[in-house]
């Protein structure tokens, strides 16, 4: 593994000595700060919910305060992982429309959704954030945009759902508001109008959004696509976003369907479209961006505009390979994403580690297309730079909040590997032996503490068949 100078990297705070303190030690550690800085056996102290101290060999001798010491032989410790594009409510409706592009796809589940209610919402919401964090995930995104009339709190229902199981979120307060009579593709009772969308759009984040240093909540405007939402909604939207000092999230460029819709609609690429109605920009990120051009990159290049990378989405929905390795070279942020379990039934952020690896690899830089620590970094900082939290969380430097994973290697999958790196992002999904979000254990031994998780899928199982019963009746 790479080293650095064997001197322990130790957070400049003024703390109360009252802090409690978990000590974790012989780990190997991968840093994924901004030299890839990684151990190969180290120490992790947390004082509160801040990283206090990283670095080589056993920890700082005499700390007060320590509640807790976790020896981590034969394990990895990682940043937690940070998911950029979620759609939880699909959970409901995993194993639909198996073999279809992305736009049959939306017409044959555009009427199942159009039936989800509140208990749906939040129990799907509840089984989507589970099966992530379960697996690594500390941060998690969810992009809501289905808002059918008279269904109760959706947003409010995800929401509760995230605070209950502990985990760090951004909620992407979605919006469509072109039915089926106005061309789109949603039934009309699902869509809302465009002044509706706003209105709640803006009551979203004056009633959730959390600015601070240590948020466990905020709330980013997001109008669905290119071809769900109306101009007006996407320009006004942007200027919404700007006005409260919020991020802005949409799809764009995921298929060739995309492209042609926006050259027939707007005479011009989605890219162009885009930047005309004032959505690229330092605080915009985009889901997939699969099918871009030099000048599209170089656009998003230039203005910081970020993407969520999500393979197995795009495989799923045969909708091509995004060029990962040139939005890197052109200094484009890129964080991964689950995408909907609609189209990605696994709903899991660490196997999107290893499939944007290998899916990479099959497009036109082969084997020099992603490594294994690029990978990692897609799912650590790079995703927390695409949610503008880089300063924050993403990677373990002393001062940064206590997101962090601690990854057994030494078992049966991973054993002979003997770069705990690659182990991780190459070998099977790796079981987690402790889960720190905020400084607070979320997952040990495999574990949710948090939720119960076979009450979760019960109920989510429930609520599935209650769709689809409701959804056939329709």
């Amino acid at each position: 593994m790479n080293r650095t100078p064997d001197v322990n990297r130790t957070a400049d705070m003024t703390r109360t000595p009252e802090a409690p303190r978990t000590v974790i030690e012989n780990c190997a550690i991968a840093t994924v700060d901004g030299h890839d800085t990684e151990y190969a056996e180290g120490h992790i102290v947390v004082a509160g919910n801040r990283l206090e101290s990283v670095g080589p060999g056993p920890a700082p001798t005499g700390l007060d305060g320590v509640v807790r010491r976790v020896d981590g032989t034969g394990h990895l410790a990682t940043p937690g992982l940070v998911n950029t594009h979620h759609h939880f409510y699909q959970w409901l409706s995993r194993g639909l429309a198996q073999d279809d592009n992305l736009f049959d796809w939306l017409v044959a589940l555009y009427p199942i959704w159009a039936r989800i209610d509140e208990p749906m919402v939040y129990e799907a919401a509840r089984a989507s954030l589970a099966m992530m964090v379960r697996g690594g995930v500390t941060s998690a995104m969810d992009h809501h945009y289905v808002f059918p009339r008279g269904t109760g709190d959706l947003l409010g229902a995800e929401i509760r759902a995230a605070r209950e199981l502990g985990v760090r979120f951004t909620a992407a307060r979605g919006s469509m508001d072109l039915g089926t009579s106005n061309g789109g593709l949603p039934p009309d009772f699902a869509v809302e109008t465009t002044e509706g969308a706003l209105r709640a759009t803006e009551e979203a984040v004056d009633t959730h959004h959390d600015p601070s240093y240590d948020s466990m909540l905020q709330i980013a405007v997001a109008p669905c696509s290119p071809f769900s939402v109306s101009t007006e909604l996407l320009r006004e939207a942007a200027v919404l976003a700007r006005r409260k000092g919020v991020r802005l999230h949409t799809h764009g460029s995921e298929t060739v369907e995309e492209e042609k819709f926006c050259h027939e609609q707007f005479g011009m690429g989605p890219t162009d479209y885009f930047e005309s109605t004032g959505w690229l920009g330092e605080d915009v990120w985009m889901a997939h961006c699969v099918h871009m051009n030099d000048a599209d990159i170089a656009a998003f290049a230039r203005t910081g505009t970020g993407v969520a990378h999500c393979p197995s989405s795009n495989a799923r929905l045969a909708a091509g390979i995004a060029r990962v390795p040139d939005l890197l070279a052109a200094g484009v942020p890129v964080g991964l994403g689950v995408d909907g379990t609609a189209s990605n039934e696994s709903g899991e952020l660490h196997t999107e580690l290893r499939n944007a690896l290998l899916i990479n690899r099959l497009g036109s830089h082969r084997e020099t297309a992603l490594n294994a620590r690029q990978a990692l970094r897609l799912g650590t900082y790079g995703g927390a730079r695409v949610l503008g939290r880089q300063e924050q969380i993403g990677s373990l430097e002393p001062g940064k909040l206590a997101d962090l994973v601690l990854w057994k290697l030494d078992g049966l999958g991973h054993s002979t590997i003997a770069d705990p790196v690659a182990a991780l992002v190459l070998g099977p999904p790796a079981p987690v032996t402790l889960s720190l979000v905020d400084g607070r254990p979320v997952v040990e031994s495999g574990r949710l503490l948090t939720a119960d998780e076979d009450d979760i899928a019960r109920r989510a199982r429930d609520e599935a068949r209650r769709l689809a019963r409701i959804a056939a009746d329709g």
